[in-house]
């Protein structure tokens, strides 16, 4: 249990005692059965009870709830979904502003759901801000992104341009330039609910197994080492672990997304800092970094991580010296007055990636298949909106949800993009980091030349553009 605490952050200010529920064992008829007790899997299960209470549900678990990805976030509940910019943009403005409606309604229905059930996860709910700091190119790609969100129908009351004395007002960063403001996203304590879903479902009904991974798995049936699924439906809701039950893999790669955290901050240090309602912030570039204020007023803070050749997992997540070095090294660009403040906790996790940035849900009806995922790393609220149309498509209703975009309705799971085999990927990926690398040393050191600086940029455009 206390190896389970070191997972994150998170897993350690639990007050559980994390002892797991029994394992399966021998056989079992369902209607539903889930591979994966995260949070893609427990919203599915949660909304299903929710329309159909006599459905028989079961969920099989490798570890216990939450060990995954819903365990170790960044903690952001966005209202947004990974490319839905180029998802949205063939759709006429009426059907593109419903779209946008329902992507920013997610936190609000997570809240519903938590006033509902009890369940206490420190969600407060002000919003996001993406900072120019470090570099004047930044400010020029925000407010390029800024353009075209507003020229897809978005107002300022979506995204709203931050003079530095407005970013000031709410984010205390070194050199501010300005930067965007979101409402749509609350912050949360991702293990505190992924562990209070569990409980959630666990009442109203369905059987939940810890310590039983799934060794394979078919149309109608999920096997583990001690027991058997046999199921009109099967949901594998893995994510990050997609390699783990062939063939998803070719749809979903995991990549690593890594952590750390401060010693709790005082008063007089976050008076500097700002974040007083519990915004998320987010530095422009394409480090992908990422941060909130905890509960118990520490700064957790991540960016972009790595990939395994092959998509294997990674296992071990105490993070090297150098990982944490970068991280630290990010804050310390953003907030000096933390450069040599004691990290107290450093932690990672497998994410699952879909190729061409395109998270996908969809039913096979033939074969009694329900998945959604790929969420790039913004799963905390997208598998809110995933288990939502995983509900209305099991249970054969049209709703907003079943209408989406990104919902690719019935039909065999082939008609997913498929990632480039080995080890086209591994040297793409590899190729592609490095430019960002590159482009933030080069971008980051004031003295650069004008030309070098121009070069940075054009091929980390170039290969973000291969990406996609």
């Amino acid at each position: 249990m206390q190896y389970w605490r070191s997972i994150s952050l998170w897993m350690d200010q639990l007050d559980d005692d994390l002892a797991p529920r029994p394992a399966l064992s021998g056989s079992l008829e369902v209607d539903v059965a889930i591979i994966g007790a995260g949070y893609t899997g427990l919203w599915t299960a949660y909304y299903l009870k929710r329309q159909a209470p006599e459905l028989k549900i079961a969920m099989v678990e490798a570890q216990f709830a939450g060990f995954g990805a819903s365990g170790r976030n960044g903690g952001w509940l966005m209202g947004n979904l990974l490319g839905e910019d180029r998802a949205l943009a063939p759709l006429p403005a009426e059907q593109r502003k419903t779209s946008f409606d329902l992507l920013h309604g997610i936190p609000d229905e997570v809240a519903e759901v938590l006033h509902r059930e009890g369940i206490d996860c420190h969600y407060r709910k002000a919003g996001i801000l993406y900072c120019a700091a470090r570099y004047p190119e930044q400010e020029k790609r925000l407010r390029e992104q800024l353009d075209g969100l507003h020229a897809e129908g978005l107002t300022d009351a979506d995204y709203r341009w931050l003079t530095p004395a407005e970013l000031n007002g709410q984010l205390r960063v070194a050199n501010a330039l300005g930067g965007i403001h979101t409402p749509h996203c609350a912050t949360i304590q991702p293990a505190k609910l992924v562990r209070g879903l569990a409980r959630t479902v666990e009442r109203m009904g369905v059987q939940l197994f810890e310590q039983s991974p799934a060794t394979h798995w078919q149309p109608g049936l999920v096997t583990t080492a001690q027991g058997q699924l046999k199921a009109h439906w099967v949901v594998p809701a893995i994510e990050g672990y997609a390699a783990s039950l062939p063939p998803l893999g070719r749809y979903q790669l995991p990549v690593q997304s890594l952590l750390i955290a401060t010693e709790p901050l005082s008063e007089a240090q976050w008076a500097e800092i700002g974040l007083e309602h519990g915004q998320a912030f987010s530095e422009s570039s394409r480090q992908v970094t990422y941060g909130q204020r905890t509960a118990d007023n520490r700064l957790a803070f991540g960016a972009r991580g790595g990939y395994r050749f092959g998509g294997k997992l990674r296992e071990d997540f105490q993070l090297s010296e150098e990982e944490i070095a970068l991280r630290r090294y990010l804050l310390g660009e953003l907030f000096p007055q933390l450069r040599n403040v004691r990290i107290s906790h450093s932690w990672g996790g497998n994410l699952g990636m879909a190729r061409r940035f395109r998270p996908h849900m969809l039913v096979d009806r033939k074969s009694g298949i329900a998945l959604s995922g790929g969420y790039g790393g913004e799963g905390v609220g997208a598998s809110n909106l995933g288990g939502r149309t995983l509900a209305d498509l099991i249970l054969g209703k049209e709703s907003p949800l079943t209408r989406q975009p990104w919902v690719l309705g019935d039909g065999p799971l082939n008609r997913l993009s498929t990632w480039e085999p080995e080890p086209c990927r591994w040297l793409g990926y590899n190729a592609i980091i490095r430019s960002f690398v590159h482009e933030d040393r080069v971008l980051a050191n004031p003295h650069s030349a004008p030309w070098r600086r121009a070069m940075a940029l054009k091929l980390a455009d170039l290969m973000e553009g291969l990406m996609r």
